[in-house]
């Protein structure tokens, strides 16, 4: 994860979101590919939007659907852009 904030405003009730990689291993040691590896579905919120409605804030982890959002790269770490409602859930400490 990158300790820096990118200089990007999602507008409206847009998420900026930094997607998490799993583990890159099976339970039995195997290390996988990154071509066998499934699209992450859970990711840290970097910035949001200024639509009130938005329920998460920068800093939360969150899970969303696999093929969701708008994919990019900034300074070599990759982003997703998605609508607010798009995601799923917000992890809590328990």
């Amino acid at each position: 994860m990158s300790n820096t904030t990118p200089p990007i405003q999602p507008l409206g009730s847009r998420v900026l979101i930094q997607p998490m990689e799993e583990e890159s291993r099976t339970a039995g040691g195997i290390f996988l590919p990154d071509t066998a590896k499934e699209k992450p579905q859970l990711g840290l919120v970097v910035a949001v939007g200024d639509d009130e409605e938005i329920k998460v804030k920068a800093g939360d982890k969150v899970i969303f659907p696999k093929y969701t959002g708008t994919e990019f790269r900034y300074n070599g770490t990759d982003y997703l852009i998605m609508e607010a409602t798009d995601i799923l859930a917000k992890l809590t400490e328990g």
